[in-house]
């Protein structure tokens, strides 16, 4: 796996981040989002990451692609990993992995997430990076309003097992 070179977001990337956002959960959450039944929310979704650019408190990192356009990135606060995509031609290369260790090195003690119940390929990441459930669940942000449900991670040096790897 070649490691992705990483920069901090600026707020002119804003509409590069909608768009990956967009190209990643369209084929990953078809299942929960049937894009006839529930568009897309570009100018939403563009108008929250212009919100998380200004945080203080949220750090957005992207990897770059050639053309201008964006081909990962995660978000995150000290407690809380809030964002993350990857493009799907750069899927099952490991960046995923890469970026979550990234952004739990950076976070304090038991970092947290949110996940779609139904988003099985990021819940089998983050189980295999040693989340685990907490049995709390909410509606997630957008229409048809799916369960989220949270994780924590109470040792994120913990090295993985053979079988979890």
């Amino acid at each position: 796996m070649s490691e992705p070179t990483v920069r901090t977001a600026t707020d002119a990337d804003a509409a590069a981040l909608a768009a990956l956002e967009r190209d990643a959960n369209l084929p990953a959450l078809a299942h929960v989002f049937p894009a006839d039944e529930h568009p897309f929310p570009t100018a939403e979704v563009e108008a929250r990451w212009r919100r998380l650019l200004t945080d203080p408190d949220v750090t957005v990192e992207v990897v770059d692609g050639s053309s201008g356009d964006l081909l990962a990135f995660v978000a995150y606060d000290e407690q809380v990993l809030r964002h993350l995509a990857v493009h799907p031609s750069r899927w099952r290369l490991g960046w995923g992995r890469a970026l979550v260790d990234r952004a739990v090195s950076r976070m304090g003690p038991e970092p947290r997430l949110w996940c779609l119940v139904d988003n099985r390929a990021a819940r089998l990441l983050y189980e295999g990076l040693g989340w685990q459930e907490t049995g709390r669940e909410q509606p997630a942000e957008w229409p048809p309003y799916p369960a989220e449900v949270e994780y924590v991670r109470n040792e994120p040096d913990r090295p993985l097992t053979a079988s979890e790897e």
